[in-house]
C-alpha cells in the first residue's frame, strides 16, 4: 500500500487509497475555493488521479506556500487522468446563496471531466446533484490526496483569477488577499463601496452598499 498522506493523522484512512485498494479505477474528488470572500466567483476543481498517486507533499491547499502549491498544481494536472475547474459567478452568488453555490460549481467540475467517475470524493459533508456514488468528508482537504489535488489546482487557479481581476477593479488589494475579508479588505471596501464583483449579500459588503 502507498504511504500515508502526509497530511493527515496516520489514524485517519486515505478515501482515495481505501476506495483504489477495493478496485475502483476512476475515482473524482472535488474541492471549491473562495467560499468564504467578499469578492469574486466561488471556483470549484475536479480531479481523477492516478493510483499510487506518486506525487509528494498534497495536502490542503491552504497549508502550502504558493511557490510549493503551483509546483504541485503543474505536477497534478500533468498527472492527472482527467481535471476541470469552474466558476460560479458573484451575480449567481448573490441569488441563490453561497452553499447552493458551491454545490453548483462542484457538480458543474465533475460534470465537465473528459472521463466519467465511478466514485465522487467531496470536500464536505455535502452530497452532489449526480447519479454517480459519492462520499464527503469534513476537512477533505486534509484527509485525502485526490480531494488536496483538487483543492490545490482551484487555488491557484482563483488566486490568478483575482490577481487578473485587480487590472479591472483596482484598489481593492485583490492580490494580496484574493477577495477574503481581511482587515485591510474591508477598510477599503468602506473607503472605496463594493466594486461589481462584490458579493453584496455578505454581511460585511451588504452594509457598504
Amino acid at each position: 500500500m502507498p504511504p500515508s498522506h502526509p497530511g493527515k493523522s496516520p489514524s485517519i484512512k486515505d478515501p482515495f487509497i481505501e476506495l483504489s485498494m477495493k478496485g475502483y479505477g476512476l475515482i473524482a474528488a472535488t474541492d471549491e475555493v473562495g467560499r468564504g470572500c467578499l469578492a469574486g466567483p466561488v471556483v470549484a476543481a475536479a480531479v481523477i488521479m492516478p493510483f499510487p498517486c506518486g506525487i509528494e507533499g498534497i495536502r490542503d491547499s491552504k497549508k502550502l506556500t504558493d511557490k510549493k502549491r503551483r509546483i504541485l498544481s503543474a505536477e497534478i494536472k500533468k498527472n492527472a487522468l482527467s481535471w476541470n475547474i469552474q466558476e460560479v459567478s458573484v451575480s449567481e452568488i448573490d441569488t441563490i446563496g453561497i452553499q447552493r453555490a458551491s454545490i453548483l460549481a462542484m457538480t458543474k467540475a465533475v460534470k465537465n471531466l473528459s472521463v466519467k467517475p465511478e466514485f465522487v470524493l467531496i470536500d464536505g459533508k455535502i452530497s452532489l446533484p449526480l447519479p454517480i456514488p459519492q462520499k464527503g468528508f469534513i476537512r477533505g482537504d486534509d484527509i485525502s490526496i485526490a480531494i488536496g489535488a483538487a483543492s490545490i489546482i482551484a487555488k491557484v487557479y482563483r488566486d490568478d483569477l483575482m490577481i487578473e481581476l485587480d487590472k479591472t477593479f483596482p484598489g481593492y488589494g485583490f492580490p494580496s488577499h484574493k477577495g477574503y475579508g481581511t482587515e485591510l479588505h474591508c477598510s477599503l471596501i468602506k473607503r472605496l463601496g463594493p466594486s461589481t464583483i462584490h458579493r453584496t449579500t455578505f454581511a460585511k459588503v451588504k452594509e457598504f452598499v
